[in-house]
């Protein structure tokens, strides 16, 4: 999950994403990037720097420059706040994470205006006028390559009100992880297995293809397999097996072939450890061959789920059906 704020200045953001930070996000702000320019530069951070290096860094690297340079900082396994996006571009990029969302944090100006006051820094604006006259800069910038706040809000999934105290911003940000997570939409257990069946071939030492399958009973992997030489053997990308390493046509010379396939390892695999597979499901990368259908047949799995179909796989379907085990097919690109 990835939380992304965005707002005028006092509005909040920073005490929002400091209460997320507090429950366990990781906090980033695409600002970080024009501090860190900023500083090889050996300059002083002032606001109208910050403003004009961002813009300066966009004309050179890209609109999406600063969300490129934090996503690259960001792993999977974790969840994020992400403050201070001032730039639709950064916005689409962001957008490419199925995992996030972006809140823009709102107030009243002349409450913003008071907590300016109250912060009290040098380069702050002095009078109500001035403060409107450079927040109108900055939330429509005529150059494209400026900040442009209010395009950013209007493509926010989600906005706080910040009127009043403390605690009643902390009240309204602590509801938006499970708003974020009930608004995403998680894997399938099909596309999760089969994922995880992708994953798996990506372990296969054949030259030719990568075949794997995982083995499930209630929801639980109990095996998987991947397509290769027998164990104790030389690898097949390493000479051991003379039928893949000539690069033999698709249907041919299937007698030479010294490497198991996935659904086979995933089958036998079991037997090995001693669990059984009865009733399970098998989810494989590729439609099972002719072998393997007959395994799956005589170990008892009741349902066959391939992603991809297997160039000579039309008596197996008839042989699965025969047999009673359920086949079908399901896409994971």
């Amino acid at each position: 999950m990835i939380i992304g704020l965005t707002g005028r200045n006092a509005a909040g953001k920073g005490a929002a994403a400091k209460f997320l930070e507090s429950k366990g996000f990781y906090y980033y702000s695409l600002s970080d990037v024009i501090r860190e320019e900023i500083r090889k530069a050996g300059l002083e951070l002032t606001r109208e720097r910050l403003i004009e290096t961002g813009r300066e860094l966009r004309d050179t690297r890209g609109l999406d420059v600063l969300a490129r340079e934090i996503l690259n900082r960001i792993e999977d396994d974790r969840n994020y706040v992400v403050d201070s996006f001032r730039h639709p571009a950064e916005v689409e990029t962001f957008r490419e994470q199925p995992g996030f969302r972006l809140i823009v944090v709102e107030a009243d100006p002349e409450i913003r205006f008071k907590r300016i006051k109250q912060r009290g820094r040098e380069d702050d604006p002095v009078t109500f006028e001035e403060f409107q006259s450079v927040e109108e800069q900055e939330i429509a910038n005529q150059e494209d390559k400026g900040q442009q706040l209010k395009a950013c809000e209007q493509l926010a999934d989600f906005r706080v009100t910040n009127d009043g105290s403390l605690e009643e911003l902390q009240e309204q940000v602590a509801v938006l992880p499970r708003q974020v997570m009930g608004d995403l939409a998680r894997p399938d257990w099909d596309e999760y297995f089969m994922s995880l069946a992708k994953v798996a071939a990506m372990r296969s030492n054949c030259v030719k293809r990568k075949v794997a399958a995982v083995i499930i009973r209630d929801k639980r992997i109990v095996s998987t397999g991947y397509n290769g030489t027998p164990r104790g053997t030389k690898n097949c990308f390493e000479g051991g097996c003379p039928r893949c390493n000539n690069l033999a046509d698709s249907g041919t010379q299937l007698d030479e072939c010294l490497c198991s396939h996935g659904e086979e390892n995933a089958i036998t695999q079991a037997a090995y450890h001693g669990v059984s597979v009865k009733n399970g499901t098998l989810y494989s990368t590729f439609a099972p061959c002719l072998m393997c259908t007959k395994m799956i047949i005589n170990a008892g799995i009741r349902e066959v789920v391939y992603n991809l179909d297997y160039p000579l796989n039309e008596t197996s379907f008839k042989l699965l059906q025969e047999a009673g085990v359920v086949c079908r097919q399901h896409r994971v690109g």
